[in-house]
């Protein structure tokens, strides 16, 4: 039976710390627990670190890509850390561009690429449906062009 990945929380941001090569199981585990944390804890950033990974399949390499897009869908970003080059070559030699999965060397380096991102999102105005920009009042301004 495979383990369960444990999702820890450190403020907003979710921290999934891979010690291990995971089998399908393992990922398919993670996938929904990563899932109901989110939204339990509405976290906006989650950073998935994979230093310890030495080896990825296009499984494992497809669901990380899948995880990033639900977290997306839930409001949160996906930044994957310490990607070692034998990971990265293969992911590539299997035609897998985590699409949509932002990626940072360290930690550290990933937090800040959260950062940032939140940062932008927070300093613009907010849109309506029809991409009007939103008042913070909630009341449209037509003069506004849609971001």
């Amino acid at each position: 039976m495979s383990e369960r990945v444990p999702v820890l929380r450190i403020g907003q941001v979710l921290l999934v710390s891979i010690q291990t090569d995971l089998d399908d199981h393992a990922v398919m585990l993670l996938q929904d627990d990563l899932a109901a944390k989110v939204v339990e804890t509405g976290a906006h950033g989650v950073v998935i670190d994979i230093t310890a990974v030495e080896i990825v399949d296009s499984f494992v390499g497809r669901m990380l890509s899948t995880i990033a897009s639900i977290s997306r869908m839930l409001d949160a970003e996906t930044v994957v850390v310490g990607m070692r080059p034998a990971v990265a070559i293969t992911l590539v030699e299997l035609g897998l561009s985590l699409g949509g999965v932002t990626t940072a060397l360290t930690l550290e380096k990933g937090l800040r690429a959260l950062e940032r991102s939140r940062a932008l999102l927070d300093s613009g105005p907010d849109t309506g449906f029809d991409g009007a920009a939103v008042a913070d009042d909630g009341t449209s301004d037509p003069g506004q062009a849609p971001r």
